[in-house]
């Protein structure tokens, strides 16, 4: 696992050899199994052990309800990098059923305001449920895909995201739209797997391997 903080100056790219529209649909299916059957059986650890098992502040988790956390499936901690500051407007990439948002929103309080972005309709109605039990009127979910997102120009002091852009296939263009939506100094932290070895074109074009 990979956490990175990164400023709006930074670049990266990539080559896109698999079908993208292919592999959204592969994705959304097994995360909409992770929103409407959190206890299954899945190849990635979720809900409560896991985020204790990522260091994540045991207080705050500890008082949000189950529906809130059961369905949370990332790599690690992106808030390890750098706590949230008070009135700070963050983006959360690929936010599932909510569970980073719902963090971010206890450290950036009442004044910040956090944006969830996720293309799987099941994790948005659940995510959207739980802000609403918790009372968290400064978070909101819009459903989208990374590399056209639905935020604007220079909107976010901050942008999270936990596991969720290896899975898409233009990195360079999601990199492209988080400067966008990013102001001028603001941050990228980010949880991710990475591989540092050269992955051939095969394998890099076979969907089941991206996903499993």
């Amino acid at each position: 696992m990979v956490g990175l903080i990164l400023d709006r100056e930074s670049t990266m790219s990539t080559d896109t050899l698999v079908d993208a529209a292919a592999l959204r649909e592969d994705v959304k299916d097994k995360y909409r199994d992770v929103a409407l059957d959190p206890h299954g059986e899945f190849h990635f650890h979720t809900g409560r052990p896991l985020a204790k098992r990522l260091g994540y502040d045991e207080a705050m988790v500890g008082a949000m309800p189950d529906q809130a956390v059961e369905s949370f499936a990332g790599v690690a901690n992106p808030f390890s990098l750098r706590s949230l500051q008070a009135g700070e407007r963050v983006v959360d990439l690929g936010s599932g059923a909510g569970f980073d948002c719902f963090i971010a929103a206890q450290q950036v309080g009442a004044e910040g305001h956090v944006i969830g972005i996720d293309m799987t309709r099941e994790m948005l109605a659940k995510s959207r449920a739980s802000a609403d039990v918790m009372g968290l009127d400064q978070v909101e979910f819009r459903e989208g895909i990374l590399e056209d997102m639905p935020v604007e120009d220079g909107q976010a002091d901050v942008v999270i995201a936990n596991g969720v852009i290896n899975l898409c296939p233009d990195k360079q263009k999601v990199f492209s739209e988080i400067w966008r939506i990013l102001r001028p100094g603001g941050v990228l932290q980010f949880a991710d797997i990475a591989n540092g070895q050269p992955v051939p074109a095969a394998a890099v074009s076979n969907i089941d391997l991206w996903t499993a």
